[in-house]
């Protein structure tokens, strides 16, 4: 399965040049059961990764683009009236897929936004009070532009902490440009073949989870998050859940490196992407110029990785 993971990495790769860190991440989010968000600016390829991933990994897909005007219905589903059952008959809304693409998320509503909530953390839609279950595997990738640009709005914290991961692509270097701009003749994306399919996803994320981890690294993750709630560089610290899936990331990338151990490294390599979005900075830190990558790089040196 490793050589299967190494492909669809390359095949990702062929698509979104010189972001092989970012494609390694999202990779390890769906291995994990995890849902992504990509903030950045407009146009540095955020939605062709999704659609590339979604062809490699052969799994349905589907796009929204939020705007002020898209509805919760539009998203879960509605009830219509039949005249000639005289029934009401549901329609399935745009979450029921694989693979959800939610372009532009913080341009919506928060009443579209929170839709979302039970979509992704149950895997469920309930509508006029039934519950039914989305296909397995579901995946939200949401991409949002960065706070400030025009028609934006924050996500609230309880939407943010859904997401496993909070990832940014940035500006291609020069060379990287140079061959996005030859491959634009043509329509790469259509080009890309499917490597493993939906079934293998859920056997990748049940071995995953299975995965034995030495109590070393528990305390390890645990003592990461506890400092985020106790370092004055923050003035709010990670959740519980964000602890999860830091255990979870660090598994995905010991499965993608072909290991069934977790170490001390796998853990290090998540903590800026699952954590970043979770915590604030204080007054303080951010006085001294500090991001959120660097306060989480300062934490790191403070918390003693395991002997393992």
């Amino acid at each position: 399965m490793q050589d299967k993971l190494y492909a669809v990495k390359d095949e990702v790769n062929k698509v979104i040049k010189g972001k092989e860190n970012v494609v390694e991440k999202v990779l390890a989010a769906v291995i994990a059961g995890g849902h992504i968000l990509m903030e950045d600016i407009p146009g540095v390829g955020k939605t062709t990764l999704a659609t590339t991933f979604a062809r490699s990994m052969s799994m349905d897909y589907k796009r929204v683009q939020f705007t002020p005007d898209v509805l919760p219905s539009d998203i879960l589903g509605f009830s219509m009236y039949n005249s000639a059952t005289k029934e009401f008959e549901y329609r399935e809304g745009a979450c029921f897929t694989n693979l959800f693409l939610a372009d532009e998320i913080n341009r919506t509503s928060p009443k579209t936004q929170s839709a979302l909530l039970e979509v992704m953390e149950e895997g469920t839609a309930t509508v006029d009070g039934v519950t039914r279950k989305l296909p397995d595997p579901f995946v939200v990738i949401a991409t949002e532009n960065p706070y400030g640009s025009s028609g934006t709005q924050m996500l609230p914290e309880s939407q943010l902490d859904r997401f496993m991961v909070c990832l940014s692509m940035g500006y291609p270097s020069h060379d990287d440009a140079v061959k996005i701009l030859k491959g634009n003749a043509s329509d790469p994306v259509s080009r890309v073949q499917p490597i493993i399919t939906a079934e293998e996803v859920r056997a990748l994320r049940t071995s995953t989870n299975d995965m034995f981890v030495r109590d070393e690294i528990y305390e390890y993750i645990v003592s990461i998050v506890e400092a985020t709630r106790s370092m004055e560089l923050f003035s709010m610290g990670a959740s519980p859940r964000g602890t999860i899936a830091l255990l979870r990331m660090a598994k995905a990338m010991a499965v993608i490196d072909g290991r069934d151990y977790v170490t001390g490294e796998d853990v290090q390599r998540c903590v800026k992407d699952t954590l970043g979005h979770r915590v604030k900075l204080a007054t303080r830190a951010k006085a001294q110029g500090m991001n959120a990558d660097t306060a989480l790089r300062q934490l790191l040196s403070t918390v003693a990785p395991p002997r393992i």
